[in-house]
């Protein structure tokens, strides 16, 4: 008599499925059965797994509302121009200059050695960039790292409203 191929599986969901485990050694069949049955059967699985990727969905939506909102605040308080591109470059080129932004300042002034002018300076050359596409491509740069970026940018990434021209 052969191994069988074919279990009926109660899983921990509560479904019972009939499992073709053919595919398996035979000397494995029953471990992997017993495995299955303190497992959500397929159904339940992928039902929850697309549960979590909807609650995910909203969180990260929430979240890019929240930072999208606090980058218009920040933009409005120093005064940054608005920035250049494609519409749906648009917020994420927000978000990544106030996040960018954040970043120096943290690095530069509140941990480093700069002074208001300084920063002043900086803020002044960072007014110039306004193409979104430029702080999209910056947004894992350290906030170190930014007078150098800002100084690297060229022509096309800085707005016809430019004082270094």
């Amino acid at each position: 008599m052969a191994v069988r191929t074919h279990w009926i599986t109660e899983h921990s969901c509560g479904h019972s499925v009939t499992h073709d485990l053919s595919d398996r050694p035979a000397d494995r069949r029953a471990g992997f059965a017993r495995w299955l049955s303190g497992r959500d059967c397929t159904d339940c699985w992928k039902a929850a797994r697309d549960a979590d990727t909807a609650s995910k969905e909203q969180w990260l939506a929430a979240k890019r509302a929240e930072e999208q909102q606090a980058a218009v605040e920040w933009a409005e308080k120093f005064d940054m121009p608005p920035l250049e591109g494609p519409d749906k470059a648009l917020g994420w080129g927000q978000r990544s200059r106030h996040q960018l932004m954040a970043a120096a300042h943290t690095a530069l002034v509140i941990e480093g050695a700069w002074d208001e002018a300084d920063w002043a300076e900086l803020e002044e050359k960072a007014r110039s960039v306004t193409r979104a596409g430029w702080w999209i491509d910056q947004r894992d740069a350290d906030g170190s790292d930014l007078l150098e970026l800002l100084d690297a940018a060229s022509e096309a990434d800085r707005g016809t409203e430019n004082p270094f021209r």
